[in-house]
C-alpha cells in the first residue's frame, strides 16, 4: 500500500476532534504536570545552568545533566507511559481512560526492550564503523563515514517508527516481532514517511522556538523565583502535550493506513 501523506493527515486530525477531551486528560496527567514539576525541581532547565565556563561549555552541560539525570529519567518514564496510553486511547474499540492507561503500563516494558534493541542495534551497526573510519582514516574518512551512517540512522528510525502503534493498537508486545511488522509496514513507503515527518517536525520546531522564547521572556522577567518558574514549566508543559498529542495520532493515522481496518472497524461498517 502506498502511503498518503494528506489522508495520513486528515485521518489524524479526525482522530483527533473526535477525542480531544480524552487526550487531554492522559496529556495533563503524564505530560504536562510532570513538565510543570520538573521545572520546579530543576530550576535551570528554563535557563540553562547559571554558571558556564566559557573554556569548557560542554563539561559544564554534562555536569549539569549528571546532577539532575535522575529527574529527566523519570520525566523520560511517565512520558513513554502517557504516549503509549495516548495511542491505546485511538483503539477502535474505544477503550476509559482507565483502560488506556493500563495498556500503556503493561506495553512500557516491551517498549522499552524495544527501543534498548534499537540502541544497541545502531551502536554496533552505525557506531563501530564511525569510530573504526575516524581511528583509521583520520577526520576526513571519518566525517565521510558518518555522514553515511547520519544517513542510514534517519532510514531506520523511519523504518522502526510504527514500533509504538504496533504493540499498542496491533498487539504486539514481542519487541523482535513489533519491530519486524513496523519494518514490514513502511517497506516502499520510507521516503514519503520520511518527508511527511519531516515536514510535521519543521512545523513544530517553527512553534516550539516561538513559544520558547515567550517562555524564556516570561521567565527573564520575573526572574528564578517561583511566579516565573510556574509559567514558564506551564509553558512548556502546554507545548509539550500538545506535541505529544499531535504526533500521537500522527503515528496512530499512520499506522492505521498501512496495517488496514482492524478487526473492530470492519465489525462497525457492517453492523
Amino acid at each position: 500500500m502506498k502511503f498518503d501523506m494528506g489522508r495520513a493527515w486528515s485521518e489524524a486530525t479526525a482522530l483527533l476532534g473526535a477525542n480531544k477531551e480524552l487526550l487531554a486528560v492522559i496529556a495533563g496527567i503524564f505530560i504536562f504536570l510532570p513538565n510543570l514539576a520538573l521545572a520546579m525541581l530543576v530550576p535551570d532547565m528554563m535557563q540553562g545552568p547559571a554558571e558556564v565556563d566559557p573554556e569548557n561549555p560542554m563539561a559544564t552541560m554534562q555536569a549539569f545533566y549528571a546532577e539532575n539525570g535522575i529527574w529527566f529519567f523519570l520525566l523520560a518514564i511517565v512520558q513513554a507511559v502517557g504516549s503509549l496510553s495516548l495511542i491505546a486511547m485511538l483503539h477502535d474499540r474505544r477503550p476509559t481512560v482507565g483502560e488506556a492507561i493500563r495498556t500503556g503500563l503493561v506495553t512500557l516494558l516491551p517498549y522499552l526492550a524495544a527501543q534498548l534493541i534499537v540502541v544497541l542495534g545502531l551502536a554496533i551497526v552505525l557506531g563501530v564503523p564511525v569510530g573504526l573510519a575516524a581511528g583509521v582514516g583520520g577526520a576526513a574518512l571519518g566525517v565521510i563515514v558518518g555522514l553515511i551512517a547520519a544517513i542510514a540512522l534517519i532510514y531506520i528510525m523511519v523504518k522502526v517508527s510504527l514500533v509504538s502503534p504496533e504493540m499498542v493498537l496491533g498487539g504486539t508486545l514481542n519487541p523482535i516481532a513489533a519491530l519486524r511488522n513496523s519494518w514490514r509496514l513502511t517497506k516502499g513507503n520510507s521516503l514519503r514517511l520520511f518527508a511527511f515527518y519531516l515536514l510535521l517536525g519543521i512545523g513544530v520546531a517553527v512553534v516550539a522556538m516561538v513559544i520558547g522564547m515567550v517562555s524564556g521572556l516570561f521567565v527573564a522577567m520575573l526572574g528564578q523565583n517561583t511566579a516565573g518558574l510556574l509559567i514558564g514549566g506551564a509553558l512548556n508543559g502546554v507545548l509539550a502535550a500538545i506535541w505529544s498529542v499531535l504526533i500521537v495520532c500522527v503515528i496512530a493515522a499512520v499506522y492505521k493506513q498501512l496495517s488496514g481496518p482492524s478487526t473492530e472497524a470492519v465489525s462497525e461498517t457492517f453492523e
